[in-house]
């Protein structure tokens, strides 16, 4: 009985989440076709301005989710957590996999271990895993940002020495810069190309990337727009503060290695020592999952790990 439940809302939420994210055979052709026309009246162009055909799609459970959710709170920081890590989900989508993800991992810890406090652990866990998944991804996207963030401030210099507008430096740093900053270039460059003024495009950016380095870029080319000065050595600090801010992490990251080391294996330990002793003793914690005041310890000792990492991570994350 309890695997057939299990099978069956697994294969809801899953329906679901395909549901969600289904695209209508109808809008697939439609969507075809639109492209061969439109492929075609380019090939035959003889100077005419095209008429650009846009998607024609109706809209799935995942857009319609994510408009209802757009004017809460929590949507619109989920909304903006997925601008940062560039993912190209919807706030609906990540929901829906939340649910899914969440409903799957309290059901697998119902046939293995049915206790209502590992359920409930289990279903928060799943639920957050795609938001830890999407602030990972913000780091390692953040990281590769930082990292490019010295060359192509000396690219921008250089550029500007020789006699080129901040515009062709724009361009240039666009073109020869790794992603993602190169991507985030390109795209103020042809804001700018397009009319967007410089400053609203410089600030977008800003709020594009979390970045406090690109923050301290933005702002001193902006103050330097507005009351003069040289702009190449102001860029040479900014990347000398850049450099130097990296190199002082570096070191942070070293001197406090040890003690991440130490927060993961205090964490894990217990549960790997318990996953093994069962393995070679099965049936040796039997007790801790079927007696009251074994449930009770168990949630204790859950708890202690829980704010004993958290205290672990918050001692060695030192701001610079």
């Amino acid at each position: 009985m309890i695997i057939v439940s299990f099978l069956s809302i697994l294969l809801v939420s899953f329906a679901i989440l395909f549901a969600g994210t289904y695209q209508r055979r109808l809008s697939k052709s439609l969507q075809v076709r639109l492209e061969e026309i439109r492929d075609s009246a380019r090939n035959a162009n003889t100077g005419a301005p095209l008429l650009d055909l846009t998607e024609v799609r109706r809209p799935g459970l995942v857009v319609r989710l994510g408009e209802s959710l757009a004017r809460y709170g929590f949507a619109k920081r989920l909304g903006r957590l997925l601008l940062h890590a560039g993912s190209t989900a919807t706030v609906g989508s990540v929901l829906l996999t939340c649910l899914a993800v969440s409903t799957s991992s309290a059901l697998v810890m119902l046939l293995l271990f049915p206790l209502p406090g590992l359920i409930l652990a289990s279903f928060l866990a799943g639920g957050m895993a795609p938001f830890l998944l999407l602030r990972l991804q913000r780091g390692r996207r953040l990281k590769k940002f930082n990292k490019a963030m010295p060359d192509a401030i000396d690219l921008m210099a250089r550029s500007l020495r020789a006699g080129h507008s901040i515009g062709a430096a724009l361009e240039m740093v666009a073109e020869q810069s790794p992603e993602p900053l190169g991507g985030e270039f390109s795209r103020v460059f042809q804001q700018q190309r397009f009319g967007l003024r410089f400053r609203d495009a410089m600030l977008e950016m800003a709020d594009r990337v979390p970045s406090a380095d690109l923050h301290f870029l933005v702002t001193a080319i902006l103050v330097q727009r507005e009351t003069g000065g040289d702009l190449t050595e102001i860029l040479d600090r900014t990347s000398h503060v850049i450099r130097e801010r990296v190199r002082i992490q570096g070191e942070v990251q070293t001197y406090t290695a040890q003690g991440r080391l130490t927060g993961w294996i205090l964490s894990m330990l217990p549960v790997i020592l318990l996953v093994l002793i069962n393995l070679i003793s099965p049936g040796y914690s039997r007790m801790l999952f079927t007696d009251p005041i074994g449930q009770k310890m168990l949630y204790a000792g859950g708890a202690l790990i829980v704010f004993g990492a958290f205290v672990i991570s918050r001692i060695v994350d030192i701001k610079v």
